[in-house]
């Protein structure tokens, strides 16, 4: 895949941070969906591994975000020792998240300052990234 973005350095304003930090948690998925592929990565927190959270009955989940600004935000209480960290999209689709579905591991996606985050399945997310993919063939 070969986008106009790729080996490019972005810089995302604190006002646009703000209004997509304000958007609903469907509208903030698809957000990740098209950001991610569009740079070609997605973006995690990590220290001596990765920052994870969970859902409501315990299940342990990974936690990414379309940037590592958004990343940065997370990294406070249990993750402040935590560093923004880049998963390039082909391994985030080919190794990560199969991976995570082998481990039964969940996602917690674009999770917010105030902890709210959308929790697609490991399928759904694989097909969302996927098609959004074709669009750039």
């Amino acid at each position: 895949m070969d986008t106009a973005n790729h080996g490019r350095s972005r810089v995302i304003s604190p006002k646009q941070i703000e209004a997509v930090l304000k958007l609903d948690g469907p509208l903030r998925y698809d957000h990740f969906i098209k950001q991610v592929v569009d740079w070609e990565q997605a973006w995690g927190l990590y220290c001596d591994g990765w920052a994870m959270g969970s859902d409501d009955s315990g299940k342990p989940t990974f936690q990414l975000w379309p940037a590592k600004e958004y990343a940065e935000l997370s990294a406070e209480g249990l993750w402040a020792e935590y560093e923004p960290a880049e998963i390039p999209l082909d391994e985030l689709v080919d190794e990560l998240l199969p991976k995570l579905k082998e481990d039964g591991v969940g996602l917690g996606v674009f999770r917010t300052p105030e902890g709210q985050c959308v929790m697609p399945s490991i399928e759904q997310i694989v097909a969302d990234l996927r098609n959004e993919m074709t669009r750039y063939e």
